[in-house]
Protein backbone atom coordinates (compact mmCIF):
# COMPACT_ATOMS: atom_id res chain seq x y z
CA UNK A 1 0.00 0.00 0.00
CA UNK A 2 2.87 2.37 0.83
CA UNK A 3 4.48 1.78 -2.56
CA UNK A 4 1.16 2.36 -4.34
CA UNK A 5 0.64 5.56 -2.37
CA UNK A 6 4.09 6.81 -3.33
CA UNK A 7 3.39 6.08 -7.00
CA UNK A 8 0.09 7.94 -6.72
CA UNK A 9 1.81 10.92 -5.14
CA UNK A 10 4.37 11.02 -7.93
CA UNK A 11 1.61 10.98 -10.51
CA UNK A 12 -0.34 13.73 -8.74
CA UNK A 13 2.72 15.94 -8.26
CA UNK A 14 3.99 15.55 -11.81
CA UNK A 15 4.24 19.08 -13.26
CA UNK A 16 1.71 19.93 -15.89
CA UNK A 17 2.93 20.73 -19.36
CA UNK A 18 2.92 24.47 -19.93
CA UNK A 19 1.29 25.36 -23.24
CA UNK A 20 1.71 29.15 -22.92
CA UNK A 21 5.11 29.85 -24.53
CA UNK A 22 6.19 32.89 -22.48
CA UNK A 23 6.92 33.50 -18.83
CA UNK A 24 5.75 36.62 -16.97
CA UNK A 25 8.78 38.71 -17.90
CA UNK A 26 8.55 37.84 -21.60
CA UNK A 27 4.81 38.58 -21.60
CA UNK A 28 5.33 42.03 -20.05
CA UNK A 29 8.08 42.75 -22.58
CA UNK A 30 5.76 41.90 -25.49
CA UNK A 31 2.91 43.96 -24.05
CA UNK A 32 5.21 46.93 -23.46
CA UNK A 33 6.24 46.88 -27.13
CA UNK A 34 2.90 46.29 -28.83
CA UNK A 35 0.36 47.62 -26.31
CA UNK A 36 1.17 51.27 -27.12
CA UNK A 37 0.95 50.50 -30.85
CA UNK A 38 -2.55 49.07 -30.45
CA UNK A 39 -3.56 52.19 -28.54
CA UNK A 40 -2.07 54.40 -31.24
CA UNK A 41 -3.97 52.47 -33.93
CA UNK A 42 -7.34 53.07 -32.26
CA UNK A 43 -6.74 56.69 -31.26
CA UNK A 44 -5.20 57.60 -34.62
CA UNK A 45 -8.25 56.20 -36.44
CA UNK A 46 -10.57 58.28 -34.24
CA UNK A 47 -8.69 61.55 -33.71
CA UNK A 48 -5.73 61.73 -36.09
CA UNK A 49 -1.96 61.24 -36.00
CA UNK A 50 -1.07 63.90 -33.41
CA UNK A 51 -3.46 62.59 -30.77
CA UNK A 52 -2.53 59.04 -31.73
CA UNK A 53 1.16 59.83 -31.20
CA UNK A 54 0.39 61.38 -27.80
CA UNK A 55 -1.42 58.14 -26.93
CA UNK A 56 1.67 56.21 -28.05
CA UNK A 57 3.99 58.31 -25.87
CA UNK A 58 1.75 58.19 -22.79
CA UNK A 59 1.16 54.42 -22.96
CA UNK A 60 4.86 53.83 -23.60
CA UNK A 61 5.64 55.83 -20.45
CA UNK A 62 3.07 53.77 -18.56
CA UNK A 63 4.72 50.59 -19.86
CA UNK A 64 8.10 51.73 -18.55
CA UNK A 65 6.63 52.47 -15.11
CA UNK A 66 4.88 49.09 -15.08
CA UNK A 67 8.11 47.28 -15.97
CA UNK A 68 10.04 49.06 -13.24
CA UNK A 69 7.28 48.35 -10.69
CA UNK A 70 6.91 44.67 -11.57
CA UNK A 71 10.58 43.75 -12.01
CA UNK A 72 12.10 46.31 -9.60
CA UNK A 73 14.81 46.90 -12.18
CA UNK A 74 15.00 48.43 -15.64
CA UNK A 75 14.64 45.66 -18.26
CA UNK A 76 17.33 46.78 -20.71
CA UNK A 77 15.92 45.93 -24.13
CA UNK A 78 12.30 47.09 -23.61
CA UNK A 79 13.57 50.21 -21.83
CA UNK A 80 15.80 51.13 -24.78
CA UNK A 81 13.02 50.41 -27.29
CA UNK A 82 10.48 52.41 -25.27
CA UNK A 83 12.83 55.38 -24.87
CA UNK A 84 13.49 55.46 -28.63
CA UNK A 85 9.70 55.30 -29.22
CA UNK A 86 9.17 58.35 -27.00
CA UNK A 87 11.90 60.34 -28.79
CA UNK A 88 10.62 59.59 -32.29
CA UNK A 89 7.02 60.10 -31.14
CA UNK A 90 7.96 63.56 -29.89
CA UNK A 91 9.55 64.33 -33.28
CA UNK A 92 6.29 63.35 -34.98
CA UNK A 93 4.32 65.73 -32.73
CA UNK A 94 6.79 68.60 -33.25
CA UNK A 95 6.96 68.19 -37.04
CA UNK A 96 3.40 66.81 -37.51
CA UNK A 97 5.03 64.19 -39.73
CA UNK A 98 4.18 60.51 -38.95
CA UNK A 99 7.32 59.47 -40.80
CA UNK A 100 9.33 59.74 -37.58
CA UNK A 101 7.24 57.17 -35.72
CA UNK A 102 7.32 54.86 -38.73
CA UNK A 103 11.00 55.14 -39.58
CA UNK A 104 11.95 54.57 -35.94
CA UNK A 105 11.30 50.85 -36.48
CA UNK A 106 13.54 50.74 -39.54
CA UNK A 107 16.39 52.58 -37.83
CA UNK A 108 16.12 50.81 -34.48
CA UNK A 109 15.77 47.28 -35.87
CA UNK A 110 18.63 47.80 -38.34
CA UNK A 111 20.96 49.22 -35.72
CA UNK A 112 20.01 46.54 -33.21
CA UNK A 113 20.57 43.76 -35.74
CA UNK A 114 23.99 45.19 -36.57
CA UNK A 115 24.68 45.59 -32.84
CA UNK A 116 23.91 41.91 -32.20
CA UNK A 117 26.18 40.78 -35.04
CA UNK A 118 28.97 43.11 -33.86
CA UNK A 119 28.66 41.71 -30.33
CA UNK A 120 29.06 38.18 -31.65
CA UNK A 121 32.11 39.25 -33.66
CA UNK A 122 33.63 40.82 -30.53
CA UNK A 123 32.72 37.76 -28.40
CA UNK A 124 30.26 39.74 -26.27
CA UNK A 125 26.84 38.13 -26.64
CA UNK A 126 24.21 40.74 -25.75
CA UNK A 127 21.33 38.30 -25.26
CA UNK A 128 23.42 36.13 -22.96
CA UNK A 129 24.19 39.19 -20.85
CA UNK A 130 20.56 40.35 -20.69
CA UNK A 131 18.70 37.02 -20.50
CA UNK A 132 21.38 34.81 -18.94
CA UNK A 133 19.49 34.67 -15.63
CA UNK A 134 16.21 33.76 -17.34
CA UNK A 135 17.45 31.21 -19.88
CA UNK A 136 20.38 28.81 -19.53
CA UNK A 137 22.00 27.70 -22.78
CA UNK A 138 25.39 26.51 -23.95
CA UNK A 139 27.70 29.01 -25.66
CA UNK A 140 26.79 27.53 -29.05
CA UNK A 141 23.13 27.87 -28.20
CA UNK A 142 23.44 31.54 -27.22
CA UNK A 143 25.33 32.29 -30.43
CA UNK A 144 22.71 30.63 -32.63
CA UNK A 145 19.93 32.31 -30.65
CA UNK A 146 21.53 35.72 -31.20
CA UNK A 147 22.27 35.14 -34.89
CA UNK A 148 18.67 34.15 -35.52
CA UNK A 149 17.31 37.26 -33.85
CA UNK A 150 19.82 39.52 -35.61
CA UNK A 151 18.58 38.21 -38.96
CA UNK A 152 14.96 38.56 -37.81
CA UNK A 153 15.48 42.20 -36.77
CA UNK A 154 17.10 43.04 -40.10
CA UNK A 155 14.28 41.31 -41.97
CA UNK A 156 11.59 43.24 -40.06
CA UNK A 157 13.46 46.49 -40.72
CA UNK A 158 13.31 45.82 -44.47
CA UNK A 159 9.62 44.83 -44.27
CA UNK A 160 8.79 47.94 -42.23
CA UNK A 161 10.50 50.21 -44.73
CA UNK A 162 8.68 48.55 -47.62
CA UNK A 163 5.26 49.11 -46.01
CA UNK A 164 6.17 52.66 -44.99
CA UNK A 165 7.19 53.61 -48.52
CA UNK A 166 4.33 51.76 -50.23
CA UNK A 167 1.43 53.19 -48.18
CA UNK A 168 1.57 56.99 -47.97
CA UNK A 169 -0.01 58.95 -45.12
CA UNK A 170 -1.83 61.43 -47.35
CA UNK A 171 -3.57 58.65 -49.28
CA UNK A 172 -6.36 56.26 -48.30
CA UNK A 173 -6.47 52.54 -49.04
CA UNK A 174 -9.25 50.00 -48.89
CA UNK A 175 -8.09 47.15 -46.65
CA UNK A 176 -10.40 44.31 -45.62
CA UNK A 177 -13.42 46.40 -46.58
CA UNK A 178 -12.30 49.45 -44.57
CA UNK A 179 -10.83 52.71 -45.80
CA UNK A 180 -7.56 53.43 -44.01
CA UNK A 181 -4.86 56.07 -44.20
CA UNK A 182 -1.31 55.01 -44.93
CA UNK A 183 -0.38 55.35 -41.26
CA UNK A 184 -3.22 53.09 -40.15
CA UNK A 185 -2.22 50.51 -42.77
CA UNK A 186 1.28 50.62 -41.31
CA UNK A 187 -0.02 50.23 -37.74
CA UNK A 188 -2.28 47.38 -38.86
CA UNK A 189 0.76 45.72 -40.44
CA UNK A 190 2.63 46.02 -37.13
CA UNK A 191 -0.24 44.74 -34.99
CA UNK A 192 -1.81 42.11 -37.25
CA UNK A 193 1.34 40.74 -38.90
CA UNK A 194 4.52 41.70 -37.04
CA UNK A 195 3.06 41.02 -33.58
CA UNK A 196 1.82 37.45 -34.20
CA UNK A 197 4.83 36.58 -36.38
CA UNK A 198 7.20 37.86 -33.67
CA UNK A 199 5.39 35.87 -31.00
CA UNK A 200 5.35 32.72 -33.14
CA UNK A 201 9.01 33.16 -34.06
CA UNK A 202 10.06 33.63 -30.43
CA UNK A 203 8.04 30.54 -29.44
CA UNK A 204 9.54 28.39 -32.23
CA UNK A 205 13.13 29.48 -31.64
CA UNK A 206 12.74 28.93 -27.89
CA UNK A 207 11.53 25.38 -28.54
CA UNK A 208 14.38 24.72 -30.99
CA UNK A 209 16.88 25.98 -28.42
CA UNK A 210 15.90 23.30 -25.90
CA UNK A 211 18.65 21.00 -27.19
CA UNK A 212 21.19 23.60 -26.04
CA UNK A 213 19.58 24.09 -22.65
CA UNK A 214 21.61 23.64 -19.48
CA UNK A 215 20.15 22.53 -16.13
CA UNK A 216 18.83 25.42 -14.06
CA UNK A 217 21.26 26.43 -11.31
CA UNK A 218 20.39 25.19 -7.83
CA UNK A 219 19.97 27.99 -5.29
CA UNK A 220 20.53 27.36 -1.60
Amino acid sequence: MTQDANVGNRVRTRPRKRFYPFNAEQTINLLSEFGPLVTMFVVNALYGINVGTWALIITTGMAIVAMLYIFHRPPIFPLIASSVTIIFGALTIITTDPMWVQIKVTIFNTLFGVFLVSGLWLKHNFFKYVFGKTFHYTEEGWNKFTWSFAIFFLFTAVANEYVRRTFHDEQFYRILGYEMSGVNVWILFKVAIVLPVSGLYAWVITRLMQKYRLPDPVHD
